[in-house]
């Protein structure tokens, strides 16, 4: 039942063209008002585990190839901490579940990874504090009802995992699709570049926060993103090793690469200039490289190669860390049409989605390659890694925390949405939204038991030796090259 796309988001063409008068609105809006036909609101309830076509614990294997081999039993122990942990690992997973279930086919540029743990504090470059969508390695042009699933998803696991009823979590879903069809009916009202400065700072998030836990925990994660720079993150992460400045080694979290591939990433730098403004490309080209790290992120990217480079600039107390992560296909991308795919380079993908995406975005961002005669040419996102990142734990927070916290992440997927394309269309085919937040709560209680399912299906495989979380005390130089 699943449509081909009306409105493909991203391939070369759709950026329009200035000699040529676009679509109205309010045909918009009929057009996508009558996507109710050919796949019915009611159906984005759908969920049951005979639609899916894929082993949970055969995915999970098989987006373990290519990762750093003896970094892979820690992934497997991330995802087995809990149902919400397995779900935050289990982007590929969803995007096989999804792509067979009802869509209206209007793509959008989407986060590919919209749970709720992926929003969060980042600096502004202006250094104000901001909140947003902020992972984007399998941002892709999609189906937006992906996006909206993965969300309502995570929203009723994660309730769970924090012990929230079930009517607490079915509020809080409902908050989070409310949220998402109202401020997307919003911005489709909006002129095109008004709808592109929309943002959300720290008074924004409070006022909309109306559950004094919830602005507490705000209030805690902002307090603490704005100390997450690079300055204060020298004591945590170097040493001073005979008066020369050295990244902390911490196997199996922090390891350094060997001689011949630290040179390869200090060359790529040099390749990652030439991707910034111009203006950008002269500050940093006031920096020098002291020394290369492999730092362990996150719990889906773990044993993708993730680079730390600490730099200084002319004098001790001026030092910036840049990160380095591995860029592979998205995977939405293998369920789209060929069209809509059209970077080479992964990181570059990263790159422009995150910007098309998020309202600010850190200046820094750019690309590079890794070439090596032993391991082939991989690619590379970089980024500022202490830029006042800072985030909320969903599955920390009770009931009706939960909910304000929802509606907040359905309002900034909803914003991400509208700033690439379909908007009109996606909020005439909402409607007022009543509708699809109940289709999407039946979903999302179905789909939260198919998680704890899926999650048990892990436990099993690491007691029965199929899968190992057992971690290394040690990673070899030549393993993370």
């Amino acid at each position: 039942m699943t449509s081909h796309p009306v409105l493909a988001g991203s391939d070369r063409e759709s950026y329009g063209s200035l000699h040529r008068r676009s679509t109205p609105r309010a045909e918009r809006y009929r057009l996508g008002r009558s996507l109710r036909k050919t796949a019915p609101r009611s159906t984005l309830a759908s969920w049951a585990s005979a639609l899916r076509r894929v082993d949970p614990v055969d995915l999970v294997e098989a987006t373990n190839t290519g990762r750093v081999p003896e970094l892979v039993p820690l992934r497997i122990q991330r995802m087995s901490a809990s149902p919400h942990a397995f779900l935050r690992g289990s982007a590929a997973l969803h995007a096989a579940d999804f792509a067979v279930l009802p869509a209206t086919g209007i793509h959008p540029v989407i986060c590919g990874d919209a749970h709720l743990g992926n929003f969060g504090f980042y600096a502004s470059p202006e250094r104000e504090l901001v909140f947003d969508l902020n992972d984007f390695d399998e941002a892709h042009p999609g189906a937006w009802e992906w996006d909206l699933r993965r969300l309502v998803a995570s929203t009723w696991t994660a309730g769970r995992d924090s012990g929230a009823s079930e009517k607490q979590c079915e509020e809080a879903v409902q908050r989070c699709v409310r949220g998402y069809a109202e401020h997307l009916r919003l911005l489709a009202e909006q002129p095109l570049l008004k709808r592109s400065f929309d943002i959300m700072d720290v008074d924004t998030l409070r006022s909309d926060t109306g559950n004094a836990k919830a602005r507490r925990a705000i209030d805690k994660a902002a307090e603490r993103a704005r100390t997450r720079t690079s300055d204060r993150a020298l004591p945590r992460f170097v040493t001073d090793e005979g008066g020369e400045r050295r990244i902390v080694t911490e196997p199996p979290l922090i390891a350094h690469p060997d001689e011949e591939h630290t040179e390869l990433i200090l060359a790529a730098l040099d390749d990652y200039l030439a991707t910034l403004p111009p203006h950008w490309a002269r500050i940093l080209g006031g920096y020098h490289a002291v020394d290369v790290a492999h730092k362990v992120v996150g719990v889906g990217s773990v044993g993708l190669r993730a680079y730390l480079v600490l730099c200084e600039g002319s004098s001790p107390d001026d030092v910036l860390f840049l990160q380095l992560k591995q860029a592979r296909r998205s995977v939405v991308a293998p369920y789209v049409h060929g069209t809509e795919a059209w970077h080479d380079h992964q990181g570059q993908r990263v790159v422009e989605y995150q910007q098309a995406l998020q309202t600010v975005s850190d200046p820094l961002l750019g690309w590079t390659s890794i070439s090596s005669r032993r391991h082939g040419v991989r690619q590379f996102y970089v980024r500022q890694f202490r830029d006042m990142k800072g985030a909320i734990v969903p599955d920390r927070l009770d009931g009706p925390a939960l909910a304000d916290y929802a509606a907040v992440c359905g309002q900034l997927l909803a914003k991400g949405h509208a700033r690439t394309s379909g908007a009109s269309m996606i909020a005439g085919y909402l409607g007022g939204g009543g509708r699809v937040a109940d289709a999407l709560c039946a979903f999302a209680r179905s789909y939260a038991d198919q998680t704890e399912a899926d999650h048990e299906s892990l436990l099993r495989a690491i007691r029965s030796g199929r899968l190992s979380d057992r971690t290394p005390g040690q990673v070899p130089g030549g393993a993370i090259g």
